[in-house]
């Protein structure tokens, strides 16, 4: 079986979309058909080579989408041909059956325990999680990482309290789930520090309680004047080391929580004073939030519909998979929030 894919053969050049054909199931392996899958900014860190040089290229890419179960291999106890499934990158239950290898005319092209920027893909059974029969697979690609990590966030890094104070900087992506479960944990107010005021926008239709714009005023000053101080909990989701320094900054002196979810260059540094961290304010760096997928994916849809709440609303762009390249050069100029791209 072959299908097309999209591969990334060099850094920080587009990526190719080509025919790739599919290995065998191993033990603990799923053959899904994806659906829909979302792009990441993770992703685009490892085609601009943030976390340094790939040492895996050419590789497959993707880590979030909605499937349908084709076929299992040897030991697979916890989906089934049939099944829709979320995708997702952090590991659930099930056998961790590792990467598989695809070939592209006569080459060899690695792939880890998921890759979805394809329409068949050999995915560990432990990177997916069985959903209704009726969940939209643009959501099961939200469920994947958007809202499980934006959950875990708040509730799992932060631990956020009821009508506790939560600065998040950088609204677009990962940084709505993030704001939609600080509201449903009760924070208030939720600050949101963007350079895009469409992203700001919708943020504020989701929960957001104050919009700064830090291309127009000073993020530190704004959020000290609409707090009276500092805050509860603030969460960096750029990767920018000034707005890293600044978010820890901000953090209350006792009993402040800053958490870091947006990866930093790996040539980079922040420079802080850390005597604040021996009063009691926290520092941390969040990996998905702590997530785990088969107990967070069902509460999380719980939650949703008992809220009645439709997400639907984060995505901005839809796309096939010829057009990814285009679509990540608008993610880079910040012009999109969430894509989604289906398979041809």
């Amino acid at each position: 079986m072959k299908t097309q894919a999209a591969i990334l053969v060099e850094q920080r050049k587009s990526l190719v979309i080509d025919e790739v054909e599919v290995p065998t199931l191993k033990r603990g392996q799923v053959l899904v058909e994806i659906h829909a899958t979302r792009v990441c900014g993770s992703q685009i860190g490892e085609i601009d080579g943030v976390k340094g040089p790939d040492k895996f290229l050419p590789h497959l890419l993707g880590h979030e989408a909605g499937a349908i179960v084709l076929e299992v291999g040897a030991d697979v106890t916890n989906v089934a041909p049939g099944d829709r499934v979320v995708c997702h990158w952090r590991p659930g239950a099930g056998i961790d059956a590792g990467g598989s290898v695809y070939k592209w005319n006569g080459r060899e092209v690695n792939a880890g325990p998921i890759t979805t920027f394809q329409k068949y893909a050999v995915i560990s059974e432990n990177r997916l999680t069985q959903v209704p029969a009726d969940t939209d697979f643009e959501l099961c690609c939200l469920l994947a990482d958007t809202l499980t990590t934006g959950f875990g966030i708040i509730n799992n890094d932060a631990k956020v309290k009821a009508g506790e104070s939560v600065v998040i900087f950088g609204v677009g992506g990962i940084g709505l789930g993030v704001l939609l479960g600080a509201k449903l944990a009760g924070a208030n107010p939720i600050i949101g520090v963007d350079l895009h005021d469409h992203k700001l926008g919708k943020a504020a239709e989701y929960g957001l309680t104050h919009q700064i714009n830090a291309s127009r005023e000073n993020a530190a000053e704004r959020v000290k004047e609409i707090l009276g101080g500092l805050a509860d909990v603030t969460i960096d989701g750029t990767g920018n080391p000034k707005v890293i320094e600044t978010a820890y900054d901000l953090a209350k002196l006792r009993g402040g929580r800053c958490v870091l979810f947006g990866v930093m260059p790996s040539d980079q540094r922040v420079c802080i004073h850390t005597l604040p961290l021996h009063f009691g304010r926290v520092l941390t760096g969040s990996e998905g939030g702590q997530s785990q997928p088969e107990f967070d994916i069902p509460e999380i849809l719980g939650r949703l519909c008992a809220a009645k709440l439709d997400v639907s609303g984060f995505v901005s762009r839809r796309v096939l998979l010829g057009d990814l390249s285009d679509v990540i050069d608008g993610m880079r100029r910040g012009e999109v929030i969430h894509a989604i791209v289906r398979p041809a």
